[in-house]
């Protein structure tokens, strides 16, 4: 089992060069319905899992520059508190294992149809950003801490949302950001969120620790494999492809 776990890493890693999102929306439900996991476990690890890979994008992208550390931290600003605030809210609420699995399930269901969304109609939500953004100009700050609260929240139920939606978000709030900084700085802001929300299910006692090790043996290998196929394959192709299987999980998981 080991082995099958290795081997998942490595094909999504493998789908996260090639398209630059994927890794929760993929490994999540992956461990979910394949490896029949358990949704609150399979998001913890998936979250910690997310922290550790994306931490070196971070240096790659803070040396050359195309992090807006200002952005970063009014995301960070309202995702950290949505962050702790639901796993608070897991802790003492006191729901049942049964309760918690439907809750994290649906959440799982419904951030991969966004996600979906977000993939196929990023060009669209840019659009739309640049249309909006003179009479935005003033609310932009507040926005971006009331989007990383929404995204917080949606990450610990799910740990989908940090990457394509993230990225949505960022495209939308700062249509005139180059694509490179809307990248690093999603990545940037990614990790502090994720290894929060992966320390409070480790709290909560849904991490499990040999699986992430798993993960992580066959996920860097399929990175750098997929990084390196990523020019020879169409991006629409690619990201049609993606989205369409994110829609068809996401919706086996909310019906």
């Amino acid at each position: 089992m080991d082995l099958a776990y290795a081997f998942s890493g490595f094909a999504v890693g493998a789908i996260v060069g090639l398209t630059g999102v994927g890794g929760g929306s993929l490994m999540t439900p992956l461990l979910v319905l394949i490896f029949g996991v358990a949704p609150a476990t399979a998001v913890g690890t998936d979250l910690l899992y997310a922290a550790i890979t994306k931490a070196g994008g971070v240096v790659v992208h803070a040396r050359r520059r195309h992090v807006r550390w200002d952005i970063v931290g009014r995301l960070a600003a309202g995702s950290l508190p949505g962050a702790l605030i639901t796993i608070g809210f897991l802790h003492f609420a006191g729901i049942d294992h049964r309760a918690l699995t439907r809750i994290i399930t649906q959440a799982l269901g419904a951030a991969l149809i966004l996600t979906a969304f977000a993939v196929l109609f990023r060009h669209r939500i840019q659009q739309w950003g640049s249309a909006a953004s003179s009479t935005r100009l003033r609310a932009i700050g507040p926005l971006t801490v009331a989007v990383g609260l929404t995204l917080g929240v949606l990450v610990t139920l799910s740990s989908v949302g940090a990457g394509a939606l993230g990225v949505a978000a960022l495209v939308f709030l700062y249509p005139r950001l180059a694509t490179v900084e809307v990248v690093g700085s999603d990545i940037a802001h990614a990790v502090p969120l994720t290894l929060a929300a992966g320390l409070g299910h480790a709290h909560l006692g849904t991490v499990d620790w040999g699986l992430l090790m798993s993960l992580l043996v066959g996920s860097l290998p399929g990175i750098w494999l997929g990084s390196m196929l990523s020019t020879r394959i169409p991006d629409s192709l690619l990201r049609s492809g993606l989205a369409s299987l994110l829609i068809l999980i996401g919706g086996k998981l909310v019906l």
